[in-house]
């Protein structure tokens, strides 16, 4: 089965995860399929705490992908985002 979750990266401490499409059977920082996104929790001033391919999430929702308890909150809130965005252009 196909999952969309987070592979952890970046420094002790200072984490930083990429939001992956990936075999489940695979170590959670192991090989992926394809990256569509980044999840930056320490974010501050002009950075970017998350970016998220919203087209590439629907394509794999659509061919039977999973995504995990995490990835449901930060799509949701990425959803948001873009709404608010789009409302204040």
């Amino acid at each position: 089965m196909v999952t969309i979750r987070l592979a952890r990266t970046g420094a002790k401490k200072r984490p930083f995860y990429h939001i992956i499409v990936a075999d489940s059977r695979k170590k959670r920082d192991g090989c992926n399929i394809e990256r569509i996104g980044f999840y930056n929790p320490i974010a501050t001033g002009q950075e970017v705490e998350l970016r998220i391919d919203q087209e590439r999430v629907d394509y794999w929702l659509s061919h039977g992908a999973q995504l995990s308890d995490r990835v449901v909150k930060l799509n949701k809130m990425s959803r948001e985002m873009s709404r608010e965005d789009k409302s204040a252009t």
